[in-house]
């Protein structure tokens, strides 16, 4: 289901890749917030590359694992809660690694580079 360049897919072109007609499509849009296209100047409905992604994980849940609509909506809202905290986790974990690597890189220093005893505390 990747885009062949495309940035933007018209509601019928989309209706067509899954097999579902346009109301279904605005119908799951009422139902599942996160699922907004844009609109473009005409007020014609253009999905992304992610809105097709969206799509895809909500009709996986509702026709192929028997999710409730309701089901469906809070799994995908506490999927997306996980990723935010750990895109937090990832970002903190980044950060020790990145100290620990300057410690590494100090360590590893010449004794001739190194700073002057009397820059060092105890």
């Amino acid at each position: 289901m990747e885009s062949e360049g495309k940035l933007y897919y018209g509601i019928k072109e989309v209706a067509e890749l899954f097999g579902i007609n346009a109301s279904k499509l605005r119908f799951y849009e009422k139902e599942f917030p996160m699922l907004q296209p844009r609109k473009n100047r005409s007020g014609d409905r253009v999905y992304t590359q992610a809105d097709l992604d969206l799509l895809r994980d909500i009709l996986d849940l509702t026709q192929a694992k028997g999710y409730t609509l309701a089901g469906a909506r809070e799994f995908l809202k506490s999927r997306d809660v996980n990723r935010q905290q750990n895109a937090r986790y990832i970002a903190k974990l980044r950060e020790i690694k990145s100290f620990l690597e300057k410690i590494r890189d100090d360590l590893n220093t010449p004794v001739g580079n190194a700073p002057s005893d009397s820059s060092i505390e105890f």
